[in-house]
């Protein structure tokens, strides 16, 4: 059997999950694990068992024995120099989402993977979801016949919205609607996404890091297809779960509706009330089985690398969905479509935002 050495770079909630599911796993030989919070190395030191633990990244990158490499890092801008360093090593890295915070970013790392002949990927776990994968198969086999409109309505609790929001200053679109953004993409392909019209509402969210609590995008495709997208990251702390989504799939031939909302599983106690479990984004470890889908993403993608195999999600495709969110910040901002790709004034215009200028109609 083929194995691999593996580091794991961030090791919170999500690098936390990647490193248990890969210190499980009979493919790795040895884990490695990098965090900078020594309470939090020592807590998933004694979860994995690993090969080594550092509190520097530098480490992993300098151990020549270690092929891939899992980047689970916050905050956000920490992305593009770790995933840079990374794959100019020579290693195949996953990384998650956003790809980066700018789309040179992107296209440097994307060069850069091409000229080291590495496997770069991003983490979008939606499309290891089975309901999403059924769309898929639907949509491709012909039954939906040609899809006409997409909609989808993902809402996250409040307590994740503030954990997420405080870290940075990202949109909901940004943060949250990007993977749904991702796999209607994926879903409607070889479609391209070519103009957004969003807008966003203030709610909770603006003390917090002065950001929407929902924002809805209408997405128009290249070949006429219709789709929006609606997240918010401010249900109330009683919302029995984490994360709900509804998606609605429309076409010629047929409709396909998709409960997402986990509301499947009841648990009933004296001090909670009811709650709705296993509905984070990510899934968890339950006993001897992985609850959701970022466990098998991350095998996924050991079993690319090992089998020299296609990644779920090519970083081009990434980078597409990292243009529209980006297009639909700029959209709620000024009030009026965006063309996608942006053009030269609308990425001055996103500039001229992220800096703190008041926009005017881009025209």
């Amino acid at each position: 059997m083929k194995q691999v050495e593996v580091g794991v770079i961030g090791t919170g909630w999500v690098g936390g999950i990647r490193a248990e599911t890969l210190a499980r796993s009979a493919l790795v030989d040895k884990l490695h694990i990098c965090e900078i919070r020594p309470d939090r190395l020592a807590e998933v030191k004694a979860l994995t068992n690993p090969a080594t633990a550092t509190l520097d990244y530098q480490d992993i990158i300098r151990n020549d024995k270690i092929d891939i490499v899992f980047i689970s890092t916050t905050p956000e801008p920490t992305h593009f120099p770790i995933a840079r360093d990374c794959l100019k090593a020579g290693k195949h890295v996953m990384l998650e989402k956003p790809i980066a915070l700018e789309i040179w970013e992107a296209d440097e790392l994307i060069a850069i993977a091409k000229r080291n002949n590495v496997k770069f990927t991003i983490g979008y776990s939606q499309r290891f979801n089975p309901k999403i994968a059924y769309a898929k198969k639907k949509i491709t086999d012909g039954t939906l016949g040609k899809v006409v409109n997409v909609m989808v309505s993902r809402h996250l609790s409040r307590s994740l919205g503030k954990k997420i929001a405080s870290r940075v200053k990202l949109s909901p679109a940004a943060m949250e609607s990007t993977h749904d953004l991702d796999f209607v993409f994926w879903l409607l392909e070889p479609a391209k996404p070519v103009r957004i019209y969003s807008q966003g509402a203030y709610g909770y969210m603006q003390a917090v890091n002065g950001s929407y609590d929902c924002m809805w995008s209408t997405v128009t495709m290249d070949d006429g297809t219709l789709v929006v997208i609606g997240g918010g990251w401010n249900l109330p702390p009683s919302y029995p779960n984490f994360s709900s989504t509804w998606i609605e799939i429309t076409g010629t031939e047929g409709a396909l509706i998709l409960d997402d909302t986990h509301r499947d599983h009841w648990l009933n106690t004296v001090a909670e009330g009811t709650r709705f479990p296993m509905s984070t984004m990510p899934g968890e470890q339950v006993d001897h089985v992985f609850a959701g889908q970022m466990g098998p993403e991350t095998i996924h993608f050991i079993e690319a690398v090992l089998l020299d195999r296609s990644v779920m999600v090519a970083p081009e495709h990434a980078r597409m969905v990292m243009e529209t969110y980006t297009a639909a910040d700029l959209s709620a901002e000024i009030n009026e479509p965006v063309d996608l790709p942006l053009s030269n004034r609308s990425i001055a215009a996103i500039a001229d935002l992220k800096g703190g200028q008041k926009l005017e109609k881009v025209g």
